[in-house]
C-alpha cells in the first residue's frame, strides 16, 4: 500500500499560530507585569519575598521556551524591561533557581463536555547527565548516565497534554498509567496505550473507572478460560478480565490489523506525535539536578506544549 500524502488545509491560520509562538508579548502579558512584585505575607521569620510566584514561574517559562540558562534569563528579563521602561527588576538567577521547587503548575483541566474523554498514554526517557549516544555507541560509555521516565496523557480531540507524570526510569508503563488516569479530572470513555499496557491492572483500574482500554495484547496471549487454573485472577474483577478476553478474541477472529482498524487504535499515533513535539521543542534532556525542580521542569515544558497547541494545529487532510 503507498503512504499517503497529506496537505495542510488552513495554512493561514496555522502560520499566525507559529508566528505567535515565539511573540515575547504573548508569553509576559500586562498582566503578569501587574503581579510580579509579591504582596503576600507568610508569617514566617526573615524577609519577605519580593518577587511573587508569577515572577518565578515566568522567568521558568522563558528559560524553557528559548533554552536559557539562568543568569541569561535574568539577563533576559531585565534587558526587556530596561527597553520597556516598565520600572521592575528580574529575579537574580539563584533566586529562580531556589524557588524553582516551590512552584506549584497544574495543568488546566478540559472543560467537561457530557461525553467522556479520550485519552492516549505513552511515556519515553529525558537523560538528565551523560554521555551522548554517538560516542557510546562509537567507543562505549565511561561514565554512568541517569535518565527520567515522562508519562503523558493526551486528549485525542484536542491534542492537549491532559496529564504528566515524572518517575524514575525503573518504573513501569502500566503504573505509570494508574497515576495518569488519577490526574485527569474528568469522566473517561476509552483510554489506548501501546502492548507494555497490557497488564491486569491496567485493566482493573478501567473496569473500576468504568471506560474501555484498548491495548493490544501480546503475542502469547491466551483467554481465561484456556488458561491452567490460576489463583492470581481470582482477585481480578470480572470486568477486568471480561475486557481482556474479548480483545484476545477479536484479535483472534479478525486478526491484528483489523483489530487496529475496528478498535480505532490507530489514534495512539497522536500521542507519538506529541512525544516528538515535547523533544523537537526543549530537547531529550532535563537541566535540572533535584528530582523536585525536574517535575517543576516537566511541567512548565508540558503547560508551553499546551498553550502551543492552543494557538493553533494544522488541519492536515489526505490528498490521494
Amino acid at each position: 500500500m503507498d503512504k499517503k500524502s497529506y496537505s495542510v488545509r488552513n495554512w493561514r491560520h496555522y502560520n499566525k499560530a507559529l508566528v505567535q509562538r515565539g511573540n515575547i508579548n504573548f508569553w509576559i502579558s500586562k498582566e503578569c507585569l501587574e503581579q510580579w512584585q509579591s504582596f503576600e505575607r507568610t508569617g514566617k521569620k526573615g524577609r519577605p519575598e519580593k518577587y511573587s510566584n508569577i515572577a518565578i514561574k515566568t522567568g521558568l517559562i522563558v528559560k524553557s521556551l528559548f533554552n536559557l540558562t539562568f543568569r541569561a534569563v535574568e539577563g533576559f528579563l531585565s534587558g526587556l524591561f530596561k527597553m520597556l521602561g516598565v520600572g521592575l527588576q528580574a529575579p537574580n538567577y539563584t533566586t529562580i533557581c531556589k524557588r524553582q521547587k516551590d512552584i506549584d503548575i497544574k495543568l488546566p483541566k478540559t472543560k467537561y463536555t457530557g461525553s467522556g474523554l479520550n485519552i492516549l498514554i505513552d511515556s519515553t526517557g529525558l537523560k538528565i547527565y551523560g554521555e551522548g549516544e554517538w560516542k557510546v555507541r562509537r567507543y562505549s560509555w565511561d561514565r554512568r548516565r541517569l535518565w527520567r521516565k515522562l508519562h503523558l496523557a493526551v486528549n485525542d480531540k484536542s491534542h492537549t497534554v491532559e496529564a504528566f507524570e515524572l518517575t524514575e526510569l525503573g518504573k513501569q508503563d502500566c503504573e505509570g498509567m494508574t497515576m495518569l488516569i488519577d490526574k485527569i479530572g474528568a469522566p473517561i470513555n476509552s483510554c489506548i496505550g501501546d502492548g507494555a499496557y497490557d497488564r491486569y491492572s491496567c485493566y482493573e483500574h478501567a473496569d473500576r473507572l468504568d471506560f474501555e482500554l484498548i491495548v493490544p495484547p501480546s503475542i502469547n496471549a491466551v483467554p481465561s478460560d484456556e488458561l491452567v487454573q490460576n489463583s492470581k485472577l481470582k482477585i481480578i474483577s470480572e470486568g477486568a478480565i471480561k475486557q481482556r478476553d474479548n480483545a484476545i478474541n477479536k484479535m483472534r477472529e479478525h486478526g491484528k490489523k483489523n483489530w487496529k482498524i475496528q478498535s480505532g487504535y490507530h489514534r495512539r499515533s497522536l500521542v507519538e506525535t506529541a512525544m516528538f513535539r515535547f523533544k523537537t521543542l526543549f530537547g531529550g534532556k532535563l537541566f535540572s539536578r533535584k528530582f523536585a525542580n525536574q517535575q517543576v521542569e516537566a511541567s512548565i515544558k508540558c503547560q508551553i506544549l499546551n498553550t502551543m497547541t492552543e494557538l493553533g494545529m494544522p488541519n492536515s487532510v489526505a490528498i490521494n
